[in-house]
């Protein structure tokens, strides 16, 4: 599947109007669902700011790259958005955001899609693209671009040797459509820049791609971490190993690698079957941070569906969901106990459980359900 199979004319804006951050999440949401792309936009908009809560898309460069992956999505797809004269979106380096790729992935996305859409955040990486885009004057011109991309990038891998993996990295955030995908090419191109070798597995939503291998590891003189959510740690066990958020291995990754070349990390210890922590106490985002992330967003389902769900039930009565009250409705109170009830009643679980499967892996997460 190409990436123009997801962005279509109907869904390019290069005259955005919007001034702030709140307004160009509308009028996206507004492009996608007057193209027929969104089943809710309300939902829609709810799971989009529920990203941003957990941290900024806009990663700098001029990109915002808003996401997310809801049954509101009636069929995946793309918008883009340009603002000549920039949008403060809390971009990572402070500077205003120029172009926008809101990406919609629905519940169901297979890998064919989330692939079409983790490779365009990929190609966001490459500057000389970004210029095309800033400077086209149609959308013909902005489509055209994106498939000569495309096919630059094929050309690219039927030339490409593998890699020695003698520097490992693992690249993965809370949603896995976009962070992850942009952190990976940029350690590899960086890498590329340099000369070194280096294999990179990514845990993005259609699962595990590019694996590590213990052959791999075996033979790695570092490992780069950059992760918001968990990933399985013990495998790296006496190796140098680099913890930091996805983000920085998107604005930084000539650093990264200089420090894994010259294994500038503490020797990673595993923890017994978790994911440990290392030497350095796993302190920052790295840490705590990531452990947190990884509750909070398998959390976040039954908060925003629980809340849906009692919304609804107040569509028949502030208390129809009372059977001693005048205007109970069975539906309503069907409604608020699935909502109200069963999916706020799991929401600690779950935090709690995905936390604790975060710093223990599975036995952490068996412990916490044994207790409750």
């Amino acid at each position: 599947m190409r990436i123009t199979d997801l962005l279509t004319r109907e869904t390019i804006d290069l005259n955005l109007q919007s001034a702030s951050k709140d307004m160009v999440i509308d009028e996206l949401i507004r492009t996608l669902d007057k193209a027929g792309k969104l089943a809710d936009a309300n939902k829609f908009k709810e799971a989009i700011l529920a990203r941003e809560a957990q941290s900024t898309t806009g990663i700098g460069e001029g990109i915002a790259i808003p996401h997310a992956k809801t049954n509101a999505v009636k069929t995946p797809a793309i918008v883009f958005g340009r603002s000549t004269a920039g949008i403060d979106y809390e971009s990572l380096d402070g500077q205003p955001a120029h172009l926008f790729f809101m990406i919609a992935a629905s519940e169901g996305a297979n890998n064919a899609h989330l692939q079409t859409l983790s490779r365009l955040s990929s190609f966001l990486m490459d500057m000389d693209f970004r210029k095309t885009l800033q400077t086209a004057s149609s959308v013909d011109e902005v489509l055209a671009a994106i498939d000569r991309k495309e096919a630059e990038m094929e050309e690219e891998k039927e030339e490409s040797t593998p890699s020695k993996g003698k520097i490992l990295a693992v690249t993965a955030c809370p949603t896995g459509i976009a962070h992850t995908f942009m952190a990976a090419d940029a350690l590899k191109g960086k890498a590329k820049e340099q000369g070194i070798d280096i294999k990179v597995e990514t845990n993005g939503s259609g699962g595990v791609e590019n694996e590590l291998t213990e052959a791999d590891i075996k033979d790695a003189v570092a490992i780069i971490v950059a992760a918001d959510t968990a990933v399985e740690m013990d495998r790296f066990d006496g190796k140098p190993v680099i913890q930091v958020p996805v983000a920085q291995a998107i604005r930084n990754p000539k650093e990264l690698i200089d420090k894994a070349v010259k294994q500038e990390a503490p020797t990673y210890k595993a923890a017994g079957g978790g994911s440990g922590k290392d030497e350095s106490g796993g302190k920052g985002k790295s840490g705590f941070y990531k452990h947190i992330m990884n509750g909070v967003s398998n959390m976040l389902p039954f908060v925003v569906g629980g809340g849906i769900l009692i919304a609804l039930s107040f569509v028949f009565g502030i208390e129809a969901f009372d059977p001693d009250h005048p205007s109970y409705h069975p539906l309503a109170d069907a409604l608020m106990t699935i909502g109200g009830g069963n999916a706020f009643g799991l929401m600690i679980p779950v935090l709690a459980g995905f936390i604790a499967m975060s710093i223990a892996n599975r036995p952490g997460f068996a412990l916490v359900w044994l207790v409750d």
